[in-house]
């Protein structure tokens, strides 16, 4: 089995000796669990963990701003002890105390998800319309990957889309962004959210088709799409109310000298793949560039609602909380506290 942030993280547990007797005994949680290649800067688990502050009574609420300073600075200082140990695309960025009844997936207020893409001949300006339609409470079956085993919910608040541009070029590339936030997701639905907006930014599909696949009652079945790819997406935050993480001054230092040492190497080998395509020949008339990088040959594109569609959902009784998603029942959610932490990279599935 190939190795997860995961499993790399409760390795450094065990090593460093802060983890008390195992993964189960710990009570952990996580906020989310990310498909394999996708990134995340702002994962936060919860697990009971060694500690040099004094025992509670387990009854009392727990904060940043309860515990007195000069305790916090004699707590262990997570970040530098894990992040010594950990693989150096794994990083912990914060912890921070909480409450008792704390959920890492079921205390989280919104999460925030960055899809990066190349601009190219995508029409922006098409893509935000089309984008601002997710907005609100919707049912979003026709953008997501079906689970109708464990999801008989399918709608999702969506509160905040926006596509935005950044610095960089790759021979003369504008590399942008989309940020999509919501209390929950669905599986794969981001991905699949963004898949029909490049088909929009493309013009081979049009705004309004976004309305007709969130109608349930016109488009009952979600037609057969390729998802947009994996790595460009990242699961940029994720938002708790009373919680405030906490870095020491020289642990952050540390981090962010890392963090910056490795942007550079992978800048150097992007560097090195620009000088290589130097010599190429350019590509011809009939091929393009996708958003991830591999060459696709120009085709006839058959309309999304003139497709196939997968199996028709059978209707069960909802699930108790949105938050859920498609990993579990509401009610086998362990109760869980002490540090959630921020970490570099993903949760393969």
């Amino acid at each position: 089995m190939d190795p997860t942030v995961e499993s790399e993280i409760f390795k450094a547990l065990e090593k460093t000796r802060l983890l008390v007797g195992d993964k189960k005994e710990s009570q952990y949680s996580r906020c989310g669990r990310t498909d394999k290649g996708v990134s995340s800067v702002g994962q936060v688990i919860a697990l009971f963990l060694r500690s040099n502050l004094k025992e509670t009574d387990g009854n009392h609420k727990i904060s940043g701003e309860l515990i007195p300073e000069a305790q916090i600075e004699g707590e262990i200082d997570y970040v530098r002890v894990l992040n010594r140990v950990l693989p150096s695309d794994i990083r912990i960025l914060g912890w921070s105390p909480v409450s008792i009844d704390f959920s890492a997936r079921f205390s989280c207020l919104a999460r925030e998800y960055k899809y990066f893409f190349w601009r190219g001949n995508l029409n922006l300006s098409a893509m935000e319309n089309a984008g601002k339609k997710f907005l609100g409470e919707h049912d979003f079956r026709n953008f997501c990957k079906m689970d109708a085993a464990n999801v008989h919910n399918y709608r999702r608040r969506i509160t905040r889309f926006e596509i935005s541009s950044s610095n960089m070029s790759f021979e003369g590339g504008q590399l942008c962004a989309i940020k999509v936030k919501g209390s929950a997701f669905l599986w794969h639905q981001v991905r699949c959210m963004v898949a029909v907006l490049f088909m929009i930014g493309q013009g081979l599909e049009s705004v309004d088709v976004i309305d007709i696949l969130l109608d349930i009652e016109k488009t009952p079945r979600k037609p057969q799409y390729a998802m947009a790819p994996e790595t460009p997406l990242i699961l940029q935050s994720c938002e708790f109310e009373d919680v405030k993480f906490i870095c020491s001054s020289d642990s952050g230092q540390a981090l962010r000298i890392h963090l910056e040492n490795e942007g550079r190497a992978y800048q150097l080998q992007s560097a090195i793949f620009q000088e290589a395509a130097l010599s190429c020949l350019p590509l011809a008339k009939d091929q393009s560039l996708l958003n991830d990088g591999t060459i696709k040959k120009v085709t006839s594109h058959i309309p999304l609602l003139s497709r196939p569609t997968e199996l028709q959902i059978v209707p069960h009784l909802e699930i108790r909380d949105v938050h859920d998603a498609h990993y579990g029942k509401f009610d086998q959610c362990p109760r869980v506290c002490s540090a959630p932490i921020g970490m570099l990279r993903h949760f393969p599935c």
